[in-house]
């Protein structure tokens, strides 16, 4: 069986119609929730776009595999999908974006050629690149956000969009009336349709390739293609016919309340108060900003469908599994927020939807599963799937199949999500040292508290009565002891097994006591304790006498 796995960048999980969403419509994302099972309690390792995905590919917890921000190198060695799944005969393929930042100085240190094919993987998170592009071309007076090549800009050079930057001056960007360019950095030309044509704007170039894969896989060989869309991401812009389908009558009142700023959490009141978060505070931005998300969202629906077609035309659907999901969400203004980057459920919860072909799966087709799952949840479920048996000294999630087939296994009490925002201008506010600036998330499926290092207080909110988690229980002191249990959960946590990888719990057994016939009798008083057959080496005359003489 081949995997089909599939990322959306900054995708909110409410954000489909197949999750209750009133005005968008996506009715591929629904096929596919028809076909399998929509997980309804996703949360991400962290909540921002580096961190998450290393979580997803390692199914580590940040803390375990270190690779806490954007741009934070992935430590050389760290084994990732494409490690797990080839040992277990299945290729592993990238198609899009990672985010991944080569550990070069580690690579350096072992001697490992980034042309070589380890080197190749190890710079490319363990996948086989087909095509990769992580889509943020931004260009500014000191240089540019990402120093890779483009495949994306280079794509639309050949097509004659002339310019050194395309991706920003057509496929994310309008045209003024007076013929200026709308740059999409610019909330208020997120109603402007994109300068460019549809076919060639980013999520369909995506899904061509993704296709051009498919149809030259050795049919002999199994795979997993991670397809790693950059929308419905900002830049907020989205091209005809896509710009104008929604409109101010589409957009939901902002999930805020007056009482989230009253004495709020300093960490909170920090992000509140960022330059991000001010902007979705105006409902002009959100306005404009909200219609073209969903644009966006629209587009990567109908692509979708391109690649469910062809999976039917080609008779492969019947022979790979489907996996839709995000990296984080996007508060869009709730919460007097904009981006991700915090724990309430718009940046931390994702859609989750797996479709299992096999018939084991028939008794779940088209239901919702609502146990806690996490990110790093899929990387056993691919090894699972892929008919290896999962490495759990090594991956920390657990695999989602008896789900699918209907079982109800023993699982866990809760989720983990954390965030180190020590480089951010938050961090810089709170004039904190980098190793406090940590925020930790222990959510038991009602009750989730947010720990910060630094000597902060937490926040604790309770879902069940309060589920838009506009109040802050630890403002109050009358919930003491919900506070001391989910600090309980977190300190369980913090006492797993996450960084003995070299050996497993079979090879540990494996060990005990193997070593009684080979090499060292520690412990002995005269040999009696023993077969004699251990000590027959050590008994009998001696050779040569140079003592006692």
């Amino acid at each position: 069986m081949n995997i089909l796995f599939i990322m959306y960048d900054q995708l909110r999980f409410d954000y489909l119609s197949c999750a209750g969403h009133p005005h968008l419509h996506t009715p591929n994302f629904d096929r596919v929730a028809e076909m399998g099972v929509r997980f309804t309690n996703a949360y991400v390792q962290s909540p921002v776009c580096g961190a998450s995905r290393m979580s997803f590919y390692t199914g580590r917890y940040v803390s375990s595999h270190g690779a806490q921000w954007n741009g934070f190198p992935l430590r050389v060695g760290e084994q990732t999908l494409g490690d797990h799944l080839r040992r277990e005969g299945m290729d592993c393929w990238l198609i899009g974006k990672t985010h991944m930042k080569a550990d070069a100085e580690g690579m350096a240190r072992l001697g490992l050629s980034p042309d070589s094919i380890i080197g190749a993987r190890q710079a490319e998170c363990g996948f086989d690149a087909w095509v990769r592009d992580d889509g943020l071309w931004g260009l500014g007076p000191e240089g540019w956000y990402d120093q890779k090549r483009s495949p994306y800009n280079e794509y639309l050079k050949s097509k004659g969009y002339e310019s050194q930057n395309p991706w920003a001056d057509f496929a994310n960007a309008g045209v003024e009336e007076d013929g200026d360019i709308a740059s999409g950095w610019m909330f208020k030309n997120a109603d402007k349709p994109a300068n460019i044509r549809e076919e060639d704007s980013e999520t369909p170039w995506l899904t061509r390739n993704t296709v051009e894969f498919m149809q030259s896989a050795d049919p002999e060989r199994p795979w997993c293609a991670h397809v790693s869309y950059i929308k419905p991401h900002w830049p907020y812009i989205v091209p005809a016919p896509y710009h104008d389908m929604f409109g101010a009558n589409h957009v939901p009142a902002a999930c805020r309340h007056a009482v989230e700023r009253e004495t709020p959490h300093p960490v909170y009141g920090a992000y509140m108060d960022n330059r991000i978060a001010q902007a979705f505070q105006q409902e002009e931005v959100r306005q404009k900003v909200i219609p073209a998300y969903m644009g966006l969202i629209k587009q990567c629906d109908d692509q979708l469908g391109v690649l469910l077609d062809h999976l039917e035309e080609s008779g492969q659907l019947n022979d790979t599994m489907i996996v839709l999901t995000s990296d984080h969400g996007d508060y869009l203004g709730d919460h007097w927020l904009g981006e991700k980057d915090l724990f309430h459920d718009p940046s931390v919860k994702i859609p989750m939807i797996v479709y299992d072909p096999r018939a084991e799966a028939d008794g779940t087709r088209g239901t919702t599963c609502d146990a806690l799952v996490e990110s790093i949840d899929l990387a056993a479920t691919f090894v699972e799937c892929a008919g290896g048996t999962v490495p759990d000294h090594v991956i920390e999630g657990r695999s989602l199949l008896p789900w699918l087939r209907g079982e109800t296994p023993e699982w866990r009490q809760f989720a983990i999500s954390e965030y180190d925002y020590s480089v951010t201008p938050m961090a810089k506010a709170l004039e904190l040292d980098p190793r406090d600036c940590r925020l930790f998330m222990v959510f038991d499926g009602r009750y989730k508290l947010m720990h910060a290092e630094g000597g902060f207080r937490p926040m604790l909110f309770d879902l069940q009565n309060d589920p838009e988690e506009f109040h802050d229980l630890a403002k109050r002191t009358d919930h003491a002891a919900e506070i001391d249990r989910m600090y309980g959960f977190l300190a369980q946590w913090g006492r797993r097994m996450s960084q003995r990888v070299t050996r497993s719990e079979a090879d540990i057994r494996a060990m005990r006591g193997a070593s009684a016939r080979r090499g060292i009798l520690p412990f002995l008083y005269d040999g009696s304790e023993v077969p004699e057959e251990l000590t027959a080496l050590y008994r009998g005359r001696t050779k040569q006498r140079f003592v006692g003489e």
